[in-house]
């Protein structure tokens, strides 16, 4: 007989750390208070973790619990990713208020340095990152064959 528990908590893993990483950017950006999804998160991750405890077979309680961890990162991440806004690490939503005073403060960017076509050469950093003093990106050399 086969056994599939394996399989099912790694697609899992993979899904829920995907969906994580896609979800708290959107939510953060999105959230005009970032604590009651914080909250939701912490209280929904450890339910699952819980329920994992009493589930009534390994599947079922391997999949919550990775799922329950998950959400459990996930709302560390939430706070975590508003400081990189801060930082001009990830970019600010203008249409969210909390965002909108980071921009009008000018401790945050609009431009995600993320999205853009590889240059070749070192990128300048925006000037709002910069007057918040976050690290300057690294100047790297290409070494000649």
């Amino acid at each position: 007989m086969l056994e599939f528990t394996g399989l099912w908590m790694a697609l899992v893993t993979f899904l829920s750390i995907w969906c994580g990483h896609v979800g708290v950017r959107w939510l953060e950006a999105h959230s005009p208070n970032i604590r009651p999804p914080i909250i939701i998160l912490l209280v929904s991750g450890i339910a699952l973790n819980v329920y994992a405890l009493f589930a009534p077979n390994l599947t079922l309680s391997g999949v919550s619990s990775i799922i329950g961890i998950t959400l459990m990162w996930d709302a560390l991440e939430m706070y975590r990713q508003q400081g990189r806004v801060l930082k001009g690490h990830a970019p600010a939503n203008p249409n969210n208020p909390r965002h909108a005073a980071y921009l009008a403060a000018g401790k945050a960017i609009t431009e995600d340095l993320l999205d853009r076509e590889p240059q070749g050469s070192p990128v300048e950093q925006p000037t709002a990152a910069r007057a918040q003093g976050a690290p300057a990106y690294k100047q790297y050399r290409e070494v000649e064959a």
